[in-house]
């Protein structure tokens, strides 16, 4: 393990990588990367499986296997196959830490973001279709993804929930989680394997807040460039402290075994090249934190790391931050709700890619 990711471990972060393919699993990366920089999960998306599935050969032989299928059964067999396998290589950290790690997630079909009946139908299809403990379907937290969160974990299903910006949507998702929980417990489900993450994305709040200070360009608002996602996220970890301390029915829950739904902090890879390549990691670390990270990222991590405690402190700033940008004329709600809408619109635009990838893979293997 290399210094600085073991010191991020150590301080309460589960690395995740947020990457997988046929190519990694197979050619031995993803042990790895369990082996050296303390991997314990991954985390997929449309946009992920498009990279994958864009290759050329990997996915070939169970494209012949599967025969002249239409192109929709041929992803679904391909994604639930790479992870199935990936959560059969994290089994045994699954094990070890009681199912809170060793989590592979798969991701509903983006265009249902908006369909809460549909998302829970697949939910169950692709939870069925894994077949494996330690697996975790992702669901976007749109509006209409939240009661189909709630009526997935009702299920006994382990959700990773999605494409988080606000502090007010998170706030609904951990709403939702728990009182999923409270119906898995009235449904007679053993809470304990049940797993839950609130995805978080941060670097992509400050790719939008800092284009809206560099057009005000003034030295005031040159000042706050770079701080509005990482202030963001912080205050996202005070809400998760204030919610599972302080609602009523979470504590009988966790009596019945029920694990608090741990933040994720997603889309971690630093855009701007003037900021630090491990600035999503470094500056959010806390206890009951999972960092998803691209392989650079974890890469930079392990370089140059820090992985000091970087939350417990910050709140008092953080909310000033954001207050600030309020005074510049910052509309920070108007903000994230069009990255929820862009989030999905990007997934949606990468699964058609897939869908053309796969299709072009079943014609070449087909003849």
């Amino acid at each position: 393990m290399t210094e600085a990711t073991q010191r991020t471990s150590d301080n309460g972060v589960s690395i995740w990588l947020d990457d997988l393919s046929r190519s990694r699993i197979e050619s031995g990366s993803l042990q790895d990367l369990i082996a050296n920089k303390n991997v314990v999960g991954v985390t997929t998306n449309p946009s992920i499986f498009q990279k994958a599935l864009s290759q050329v050969g990997p996915y070939d032989e169970q494209l012949k296997e599967l025969g002249k299928v239409d192109v929709e059964t041929a992803i679904r067999e391909l994604t639930t196959t790479d992870v199935r396998n990936a959560t059969d290589i994290f089994r045994e950290i699954a094990e070890k830490t009681d199912f809170v790690d060793g989590r592979v997630s798969i991701e509903v079909d983006p265009r249902l973001a908006h369909e809460t009946e549909a998302t829970e139908k697949q939910a169950v299809e692709l939870w069925e279709k894994v077949n494996r403990p330690n697996a975790m379907i992702k669901i976007p937290a749109t509006l209409e993804g939240l009661p189909a969160i709630t009526a997935t974990l009702a299920k006994g299903i382990s959700v990773n929930v999605t494409l988080i910006f606000s502090l007010e949507r998170y706030e609904q998702v951990i709403d939702a989680y728990i009182e999923g929980i409270a119906q898995a417990a009235a449904n007679g489900h053993d809470l304990k394997h049940i797993g839950s993450v609130a995805s978080f994305f941060v670097s992509r709040v400050d790719t939008a807040v800092d284009k809206k200070l560099e057009e005000i360009g003034t030295d005031e608002a040159k000042a706050l460039e770079g701080k509005a996602a990482v202030a963001n996220a912080r205050l996202a970890y005070e809400l998760f402290e204030k919610k599972f301390a302080e609602d009523p029915r979470w504590a009988d829950l966790a009596a019945k075994g029920a694990k608090v739904q741990r933040p994720l902090w997603a889309s971690t890879g630093t855009k701007n090249p003037a900021y630090s390549d491990c600035k999503y990691v470094d500056e959010l670390v806390a206890k009951h934190i999972v960092n998803t990270m691209p392989e650079k990222t974890l890469n930079a991590l392990a370089d140059h790391g820090n992985g000091a405690p970087s939350i417990e402190g910050t709140y008092e700033e953080s909310h000033a931050i954001i207050d600030k940008l309020a005074d510049l004329g910052i509309d920070f709600k108007a903000v994230t709700d069009k990255l929820e809408a862009d989030g999905v619109a990007a997934f949606i635009k990468s699964w058609d890619s897939v869908i053309a990838d796969v299709q072009s893979g079943i014609d070449r293997v087909n003849g």
